[in-house]
């Protein structure tokens, strides 16, 4: 058995990993970026050559072993060698939400107390000069594109390429010590600090040594059969786990090529282009390529449309079943073939799935019926179930056993256990060293054998091995009646339409449950624009009667799914309105990756809440609101409210 400060195979860090590329396929692409509508390339011994200049240019700005370096920005290969570099040095990463806003950044700025900061534009270089009064470690700052800085004061703001220019020209002098400091990391040495996305309070910063990133990257790369000729497309934010496993561990272990898009608005152009074969997105992601796909066929001819339903039909039968390799009949398996000539195949490269090997989607559940959608087209399509503490991977779906309802079985490593209360356990070799300067929680979270609580409530099935979660712990709960309550269920399938873009139920000791429901204003605008109807604002949109009526017939479609569940059919949806205003994180109404803050959006609306409860058929409110540029304002709205139909249901089973 190997010593415990060793990796696998010697591979001890990413730099070790990064030097191994390097030397054995150097020439291989490593990094992609569209610039100016041009991809450039970077190959693993260029980019190693420039991770070396940048950690020399780190000595020579003074980093020392253990230092913290924040990185913010989008997704682009100096961001992500910085890392690397850093790392290379001795210190530790800490990659933020780039759309965060100054207050939010000042938090985890001051409690990780980074001396250095590498940001990617003037944007972010603003924010932190806006609180710098508050971050008393902090020395000097880094920035990638020098538009607009020309003129501020650069006795602590340096140009990213003058950094490496005076590491190159300084490489005598520190190589020694870079090597000496690269040379010394060892497995147990912290790789990267990552704060949790903060859905009951602070963030907090999970610290992930070079053990947890590497033998989870190499655990799920082997599973998946990843290999060095694959695409990955580098588009979620940095600052978050499944972006830094896939990104930087994965990568780095098997050698494949990280490819960052241009900008958010290109996305799917470079999409398409790049056609990645190992693909990663959250289900918001898939809702919204659904969205666009029932739009473009709302505007395609009788005949389009009539040709779309007809194969997406026999999709949705056959196509999962010759996914997995299943028995299918001859002339099922023609007509399917059929379906990918006229209909799927022109559909999965529209989208940029057409060579999609690999799809994964987290963070929240998905849909069921979006789900099956994707896998219908022949997209190997699956869930994992994971958290920031685990590396990532807690259960994963093996080829051949991928369902909507469940996700999966444990991961290569992993253990999992079922607590009495239904609190899923697990530990691994992902699991995270502790969080920073926080004991007691990291006691709360994980416990002496390395046991990490995920604050979800599931259950493992005996026939298949396969984990199914129900729902946060804290939200799930019982209705007054004693049956229970498990609101992400419903608020799941009621996401499925495209005109509905997020849902929020309520419910708990209550005889009955109510939701409120955000509008998608792509759907529902060009709906509008089709029929003709003019509207004002989002908020004149949301009221319009008929859009209040097409939301309560989804309601209640999704009752009468509901209601076939004996366990969760007290959670239909008796009442409901739909919000004035889109959740939004810069409101502290969502989590920075597009969670929803119950708790927080319960008490910030209690007067609409009240109002469903009560009897009322309208409600007037006013809401305070922050625009893009910071400044604060108020909306004032009277929403309306109305009944859904309901199914009767006999002899229904209370939750325990």
């Amino acid at each position: 058995m190997e010593p415990k400060s060793e990796g696998t195979e010697g591979l001890r860090s990413i730099p070790a990993l990064l030097l191994r590329n390097a030397a054995q396929f150097g020439d291989a692409p490593a990094y992609r970026e569209k610039e100016f509508g041009i991809w450039q390339c970077w190959s693993w011994k260029r980019t190693a050559d420039e991770v070396e200049a940048l950690a020399l240019g780190l000595l020579n700005l003074g980093v020392n072993p253990g230092d913290h370096i924040a990185i913010i920005g989008r997704n682009r290969p100096s961001l992500y060698y910085s890392m690397v570099a850093a790392q290379s040095v001795g210190a530790i990463p800490v990659p933020l939400y780039q759309d965060a806003v100054a207050e939010e950044m000042v938090y985890v700025l001051a409690h990780c107390g980074a001396r250095f900061v590498i940001a990617s534009d003037q944007e972010q270089v603003d924010k932190v000069i806006e609180i710098q009064d508050d971050l008393h470690q902090f020395e000097h700052m880094i920035y990638l594109d020098p538009r607009g800085l020309r003129k501020y004061d650069h006795s602590h703001l340096h140009q990213f390429s003058h950094i490496l220019d005076q590491g190159r020209a300084a490489r005598d002098e520190f190589l020694p010590e870079l090597e000496r400091r690269r040379s010394a990391l060892t497995y147990d040495d912290t790789c990267v600090m990552l704060y949790t996305s903060g859905t009951t309070g602070k963030p907090k910063g999970v610290v992930l040594s070079n053990r947890n990133i590497i033998e989870s990257a190499r655990a799920a790369s082997e599973f998946d059969k990843l290999k060095r000729t694959d695409e990955v497309l580098a588009y979620l934010p940095m600052a978050w786990v499944g972006d830094f496993i896939f990104s930087i561990g994965q990568s780095y272990w098997t050698g494949f090529c990280v490819n960052c898009p241009e900008s958010a608005d290109t996305l799917l152009t470079d999409l398409r282009e790049i056609a990645p074969t190992y693909y990663f997105a959250p289900p918001r992601v898939f809702e919204t390529q659904l969205t666009q796909i029932t739009i473009r066929m709302e505007d395609a001819s009788p005949l389009k449309q009539r040709m779309f339903r007809h194969f997406m039909a026999h999709a949705r039968k056959v196509g999962p079943k010759i996914l997995d390799g299943k028995s299918v009949g001859l002339l099922d398996r023609l007509k399917y073939a059929l379906g990918e000539l006229l209909v799927y195949g022109p559909l999965k490269n529209a989208m940029g799935f057409s060579r999609v090997r690999v799809g994964y989607t987290a963070g929240e559940a998905i849909g069921p019926e979006i789900f099956d959608f994707y896998r219908s087209l022949g997209i190997n399509l699956k869930q994992l179930y994971g958290q920031t503490e685990a590396s990532v991977f807690i259960t994963v779906q093996p080829d051949g056993e991928v369902r909507s309802d469940t996700v999966g079985v444990p991961a290569p490593g992993v253990e999992i256990r079922i607590a009495e209360n239904g609190e899923v356990y697990y530990r691994s070799p992902g699991v995270f060293v502790e969080y920073y300067k926080n004991p007691e929680s990291t006691a709360d979270t994980k416990d002496a054998e390395g046991w990490v609580a995920t604050g979800d409530a599931g259950f493992i099935e005996e026939s298949t091995g396969h984990l199914r979660i129900i729902d946060r712990a804290k939200d799930v709960g019982q209705m007054a009646d004693g049956s229970m309550f498990a609101p992400k269920y419903v608020e799941n399938k009621l996401k499925f339409y495209p005109n509905i873009l997020e849902a929020v139920v309520f419910g708990a000791g209550r005889d009955r449950c109510v939701a409120f429901i955000n509008i998608d204003l792509t759907a529902v605008g060009n709906w509008a624009e089709r029929n003709n109807i003019a509207y004002a604002s989002y908020q004149e949109l949301a009221q319009h009667p008929q859009v209040l009526e097409t939301i309560k017939r989804h309601i209640e479609e999704v009752n009468a799914s509901v209601a076939q569940d004996e366990i969760l059919s007290g959670c239909q949806v008796h009442r409901f309105l739909v919000l004035h205003k889109e959740l939004d994180a810069d409101d502290g109404e969502m989590t920075r990756t597009r969670k929803v803050r119950r708790k927080v959006i319960g008490e910030k609306f209690h007067d609409l809440v009240d109002a469903l409860y009560d009897g009322s058929d309208s409600v007037y409110t006013e809401t305070e609101v922050t625009y893009e540029d910071g400044r604060k304002g108020k909306i004032k709205a009277t929403l309306k409210i109305l009944d859904a139909k309901v199914v009767p249901v006999t002899g229904r089973m209370a939750a325990e």
